[in-house]
């Protein structure tokens, strides 16, 4: 009984932080309070002090869990420009901009997560650290920690042109915005 007491209880952690993840990205971390939180869980708000000591310790372990699952999304991308290429188009494409809630944690959350606690901000720095690791891998297979400065620059190309292209109410200059944006991550790792 125990047994599925700790299974059940880590399983019902995780619903809690992949509805959170879904709603921080969507409404923002501010705009999301735990009753939400526990709502979109199907749980009541006691339950959640059973999880997380605070909102804040909760946002630490979904902006880790975002970026660890963003990070495992990278098995799926070949090891070389080519891979890039596709990620770049998807990433920059108007249905990953119009659905937030199911996209890149950094598009989506970067500015309040620079307002969030260490804890958070560290388990960001982790994550985004991966990121680039992933980025360096397939611009430089062979030696990816050459290739560590253009990964930081395409990572900043990508999370600020789909910020950008969200933040702007003309959907001609939307659209505009990621078509540049494609063609700017292009040139900038050849």
């Amino acid at each position: 009984m125990a047994r599925y007491a700790k299974e059940h209880k880590q399983v019902t952690r995780q619903r809690i932080i992949d509805t959170a993840g879904r709603r921080f990205k969507r409404d923002g971390i501010d705009g999301s309070g735990i009753s939400t939180l526990m709502s979109d869980a199907g749980l009541t708000n006691g339950a959640f002090y059973a999880h997380f000591t605070s909102k804040d310790d909760l946002v630490a372990h979904v902006v880790a869990d975002q970026l660890r699952t963003q990070i495992a999304g990278f098995d799926a991308v070949p090891p070389s420009h080519s891979g890039l290429d596709g990620l770049i188009r998807e990433y920059l494409s108007p249905k990953h901009r119009d659905h937030p809630g199911t996209g890149c944690p950094s598009a989506a959350l970067l500015d309040e997560i620079g307002r969030c606690g260490a804890e958070t901000k560290q388990a960001y720095t982790e994550g985004a650290q991966g990121i680039l690791d992933e980025f360096a891998a397939r611009l430089t297979p062979e030696n990816p920690q050459s290739a560590r400065g253009k990964a930081l620059g395409l990572y900043t190309i990508l999370v600020g042109t789909l910020q950008l292209s969200r933040a702007v109410s003309d959907q001609r200059f939307a659209d505009e915005v990621l078509e540049q944006g494609i063609e700017n991550a292009l040139a900038f790792i050849r």
